[in-house]
């Protein structure tokens, strides 16, 4: 069985804890990896070896960091076809949808080749009597990245580039589930000229978070994944004394006003839903039609394309829309949230329970489900299922589908559909939800913004990627500075007399 170890100062190192995580193909069901997990001072080594890595890094220009990153930008786009079968081969999404992964990742490199205008400080002359005042942005040292599985290119670029370029160095640890393509990544950023020792990647479960957590020369910490975990990762980690932004769960509602094209709107529902198997934290898991007549109409808009979506391996090629979910408990989860909604009363429109696959019997694959008539009280409304899983919760107006959105619990994405622009405009201005798509499913705002959630979709002040990322991985030194000229009033003063 094929192991994966640990990749420290560039080269692959065997690890000494004697614990494996399995890595499993979800198409096949089949144990396709052995991951060796780090222990406590494998981690604290990594993180010493990034340190003294880090002090001649922070030293080469942001002109020259760049550099290094505009090759890593081509060599990606060179390798775009070996990462994305290493993502669908241990995620199990479609190849379109790993492009799209490794593409939204790569596009935050792009804005970090210009990382110089972003490093820039400020400058104020003559601030008072012969004073001037100016800010540098400095590099906070060694930095951690914490990434999910669901997204295996994305999140680690969305960590390791601001960070990096920045003159940080990090020490990435990938999830145990989806790993390859993060060490793919890390050699060929190495490949582009980054210097041995800036990025060390690690595998490791909750011993080496913790590792991660509690040691001293970890200046900051970025995770994405579950709330309860983001929660965890950021008490700890500000108890510890670190910077951290931890980005967890969601629940994202999608508003149908009546005058919107449903047409558009269903189209636009079952692609942000479904996609990826809905693992992804961006997915519209709620539809929120306004009033019974919308409602009606869009169930049976949606109705017929749910059930036309083909579900199956990533190596059927454009025959599928998407493919397993991450593990077999995963599966189990996910239909037993199914069973649960069939029980408090919704009306399950579409069920994906129990899909069986001729030559992948094994696979863990759920078909796309579809409730009506869901209720906030109940569990698929509550929890966040993480599958391909549609509920629609019927409203009478538009004020109780915006309460609706606000009283949720999380806050990551939400969409509305409507023509009217100022429907539009004030549900923009008033939703208490940090990413807002207007006609647009899955608002996941360009590189050169910020991505971030409101409520317990997060935890910190600062978000990913665009300028809070450079916000989040420098900090700000600033300094009044006094030169006596030797000129006063236009006259040359006499030093030695003053003596």
């Amino acid at each position: 069985m094929q192991q994966l170890s640990h990749y420290i100062d560039g080269e692959y190192i065997d690890g000494t804890s004697g614990r494996f995580a399995d890595v499993f193909n979800p198409a096949t069901g089949e144990l396709q990896l052995k991951v060796q997990l780090a222990t406590r001072d494998e981690v604290d080594e990594a993180v010493a070896r990034a340190a003294e890595a880090q002090k001649a890094w922070a030293k080469v220009n942001p002109q020259r960091r760049a550099r290094v990153f505009m090759k890593f930008g081509q060599l990606i786009n060179d390798n775009m076809d070996r990462l994305a079968e290493s993502i669908s081969r241990e995620h199990g999404k479609t190849l379109p949808d790993a492009r799209g992964d490794i593409q939204r990742g790569l596009e935050v490199v792009e804005v970090c080749m210009g990382a110089p205008s972003l490093l820039k400080g400020e400058y104020t002359d003559n601030a008072g009597p012969d004073i001037d005042i100016y800010a540098m942005r400095q590099p906070l040292g060694v930095v951690a990245g914490i990434t999910p599985f669901n997204f295996p290119a994305m999140i680690p670029l969305w960590k390791m580039a601001p960070a990096i370029v920045a003159g940080n160095a990090m020490v990435l640890k990938p999830s145990e589930r989806t790993p390859t393509c993060a060490f793919l990544l890390a050699e060929l950023l190495y490949e582009a000229g980054l210097p041995k020792g800036v990025l060390q990647v690690i595998n490791g479960d909750k011993d080496a978070v913790d590792a991660l957590l509690d040691n001293n020369t970890i200046q900051a910490v970025g995770f994405v994944g579950s709330t309860p975990i983001a929660q965890y990762i950021y008490g700890r980690a500000a108890t510890n004394g670190k910077r951290a932004q931890c980005f967890g769960g969601a629940k994202n509602h999608m508003v149908i006003m009546p005058d919107a094209d449903l047409d558009k709107a269903a189209d636009a529902l079952v692609g942000s839903s479904f996609g990826a198997a809905g693992e992804r934290c961006m997915a519209i898991s709620v539809a929120v039609p306004v009033g019974q007549e919308t409602a009606d109409r869009l169930v049976e808009k949606l109705t017929p394309k749910i059930e036309a979506l083909k579900v199956g391996p990533y190596t059927a090629g454009d025959d599928v829309d998407y493919g397993p979910v991450i593990t077999a408990a995963a599966k189990d989860r996910i239909e037993g949230l199914i069973n649960s909604g069939v029980e408090q009363g919704a009306t399950l429109v579409t069920d994906g329970r129990g899909l069986n696959l001729q030559g992948y019997e094994d696979g863990f694959y759920v078909g796309p489900t579809l409730f009506d008539n869901v209720t906030p009280d109940m569990d698929i409304y509550q929890q966040e299922i993480f599958g391909p899983v549609l509920s629609q919760v019927r409203t009478d107006t538009y004020e109780d589908a915006l309460n609706l959105v606000m009283e949720n619990d999380y806050g990551n994405g939400t969409a509305i559909f409507t023509a009217d622009g100022d429907t539009a405009r004030d549900y923009a201005s008033r939703v208490n939800v940090g990413m807002v798509g207007v006609n647009f499913p899955i608002p996941v705002p360009l590189s050169y913004y910020s991505f971030g959630g409101w409520k317990k979709s997060a935890f910190g002040d600062l978000n990913q990627y665009g300028p809070d990322a450079f916000k989040f991985y420098t900090k700000t030194k600033t300094v009044t500075s006094r030169w006596f000229s030797g000129i006063k009033d236009g006259h040359e003063l006499n030093f030695k007399a003053m003596d």
